[in-house]
């Protein structure tokens, strides 16, 4: 495949390479997920490719799943009860909710954009009076969680 020599009838392969064809990548740069992870610690690096080893995750990187919660509705309670005190989570969130840095901001287009160096997801969340929240939820380099919410 180009990524060796044939001797005798047999390839030889460069190093970073193995396999009969030398086909098989050592490299595992593109089994690397966003959080720094081999195949996000859900799966094993193949030639290159994650063999994903739990069901429910997917994708390149095994960081694509269906059926897990979203971001959004993953931190909703909290930044509900952050912000505006209320929700399910209103008796507990001084012990459960402190994890993220929270910024407020006076309207939607004064939250952050996409285009910053941090993933960052946009949210649109309803309260418990049934009125929709605004926030954007992202994790900078250091893991420090930091959520911008519309007041």
């Amino acid at each position: 495949t180009g990524n060796g020599i044939c001797k005798c009838r047999v390839c030889e392969c460069f190093p970073n390479f193995t396999g009969s064809a030398c086909d098989c990548s050592l490299d595992t740069l593109p089994c690397m997920a966003s959080n720094g992870q081999i195949c996000n610690g859900r799966g094993t690096c193949e030639c290159g490719t994650c063999n994903c080893t739990d069901p429910k995750f997917q994708g390149p990187t095994c960081e694509m799943c269906q059926t897990c919660l979203g971001v959004c509705a993953e931190h909703k309670d909290c930044v509900q009860c952050r912000a505006f005190n209320k929700g399910e989570k209103k008796e507990t969130c001084s012990q459960e909710c402190m994890y993220f840095n929270m910024t407020r901001v006076e309207s939607r287009d004064k939250l952050p954009q996409p285009g910053q160096p941090d993933p960052l997801s946009h949210c649109k969340e309803k309260d418990v009076d049934d009125c929709w929240f605004y926030f954007t939820y992202s994790v900078n380099s250091n893991g420090e969680a930091n959520v911008h919410v519309v007041e």
